[in-house]
């Protein structure tokens, strides 16, 4: 009967079971809206969440921290961190997998939403403030994937089944960083706000973002040195000029669910308790000792005791409950409290989720204005040595952890005095280990120096090779692409 209707009306039965369903959102059909192109440019978000996290087997992004020689676990099974800690590490490990396998789905949205969102009939400005904000991501994911793994294949455009590009070459570093600065420079020219409490890229992400990739592109492996310093001060200190940003007052208001994206906190991996609750809590609490509402106490990540009592005497950041911690109150007696015999991080610590509610409101932070004040210290001592800038630049933080100003220092005191605070004030944040691999330097928490990278040996006794400037490609990659060569050493 229905078949018999529709070709009275004109409409034969075929026809209409080979039209598509037009409920059914495909590739072709779906970007026609504004409402299109923010959701698109939100999917490219969500692979920022992929490598934070924690419980039993450990979390990615611990994978950087144990690189560093400055982090340690009680968590026995969780061997991808030990093998990275005791620098035995393979191509199997999973947190470097997850790392590539993420930065390429967010790189893979990036391209649909920049080669699609053109088409869409919406007004012009907020047009390109979302694809500012999709360069921008792309850009992200790409200077976490060069920095991490080296010589990658670069993607800019979508990927099907029967794309030309479906097994890509990698392409040499400096192809990557020329990419990561022509889509950030793009999003320069986006119109985005300089501020964003939703959460949002902003164009202070934007500027400062590109102030660390000029940094490192001024160190190893690239080497540009003073132009791509100058630039990186130069974009830092747009910046500080712009007076959007300020340090905290207190290192509390880093782990306060209500300074969330405002103040200090230039860019963030968004959570919301009971909602996606953010999910290191049980990581950063020791194993099995009482202290929290949370079931699972896992400890898998604390600080090396060295490192910690390295801080200078006085450094507000070593006290306790500010960046670290070693005593807290027990779960079913809050009016003890115990030693935890190490010293665990504070900085990422949610008491309202420790103490009662078990879903974490913290976000994670990716950049914050204290890391932009030490690109500009650092950069601006190598352009102009020692200026009246670059020690205010550095001294606003040595301030607020209550250290005296730095002052009377040659240009080579100071570079190494710069280094030193970004150890110290953005440990465990993910920016240590790409610190030691730009510079080829790492840090003696016995001597307080610097020393080569490479032959630089941990507190515990593992000594860094030449590899370990670089993660291995996943062995899934290498065996599912010809054109992949490993990493030396792997």
């Amino acid at each position: 009967m229905l078949c018999t209707a529709l070709m009275l009306s004109g409409a034969g039965c075929s026809d209409f079971l080979d039209e598509s369903d037009r409920s059914n959102f495909t590739v072709e059909n779906y970007f026609t809206k504004p409402e299109h192109a923010v959701s698109a440019v939100n999917s490219i978000y969500d692979a920022l969440k992929t490598t934070t996290g924690g419980g039993f087997g450990g979390a990615p992004w611990m994978m950087l921290e144990f690189a560093t020689g400055l982090a340690n676990t009680e968590l026995g099974q969780a061997v991808n961190s030990i093998f990275v800690r005791n620098l035995v590490n393979n191509s199997d490990n999973e947190y470097g997998r997850v790392y590539w396998v993420s930065s390429y789905k967010g790189i893979g949205n990036a391209n649909l939403a920049i080669a699609k969102i053109p088409g869409i009939a919406m007004d012009e400005a907020a047009k390109k403030k979302v694809l500012g904000e999709a360069r921008f991501l792309r850009a992200w994911y790409y200077y976490n994937l060069v920095r991490i793994f080296g010589k990658i294949p670069i993607i800019t455009d979508p990927v099907g089944l029967t794309s030309e590009n479906l097994y890509p070459e990698a392409a040499t570093e400096e192809a990557v960083y020329n990419l990561i600065v022509a889509d950030l420079t793009e999003a320069e020219a986006s119109g985005l706000p300089y501020l964003d409490k939703t959460g949002r890229v902003s164009m202070g992400a934007v500027k400062s973002l590109l102030a660390s990739v000029y940094l490192t592109m001024a160190g190893y492996p690239l080497q540009k040195g003073a132009e791509y310093y100058k630039k990186a001060a130069d974009k830092a200190n747009e910046v500080i000029a712009s007076n959007q940003y300020s340090l905290f007052p207190s290192y509390d208001d880093l782990h306060d669910p209500s300074k969330k994206n405002i103040g200090e906190n230039i860019f963030m991996v968004q959570f919301a308790a009971n909602i996606q609750p953010s999910n290191w809590q049980t990581s950063i609490i020791p194993y099995n000792q009482g202290i929290s509402a949370y079931s699972d106490e896992t400890g898998a990540i604390f600080a090396n005791k060295e490192f910690v009592e390295s801080y200078a005497k006085g450094d507000k950041r070593a006290e306790e409950k500010q960046f670290y911690y070693r005593t807290y109150t027990l779960s079913d007696n809050r009016s003890q409290t115990v030693d935890l015999g190490g010293y665990y991080i504070y900085k990422h610590f949610d008491t309202a989720a420790q103490l009662t509610t078990t879903s974490s409101d913290l976000n994670w932070p990716l950049m914050r204005y204290a890391e932009v004040l030490l690109i500009y210290a650092e950069a601006q001592n190598e352009v102009g040595g020692p200026t009246a800038e670059a020690y205010e630049a550095v001294n606003k933080i040595r301030r607020r952890a209550n250290l005296p100003n730095l002052t009377g220092l040659t240009k080579e005191q100071l570079r190494e005095a710069v280094w030193k605070e970004r150890w110290y004030e953005l440990s465990f944040e993910n920016k240590t280990w790409f610190d030691m691999v730009r510079l080829r330097k790492a840090f003696n928490v016995t001597t307080k120096t610097f020393e080569n990278y490479v032959g630089h040996k941990f507190s515990y006794g593992p000594v860094l090779k030449e590899r370990e400037l670089l993660f291995p490609i996943p062995t899934a990659e290498i065996r599912n692409n010809n054109k992949l060569v490993q990493n030396p050493g792997y």
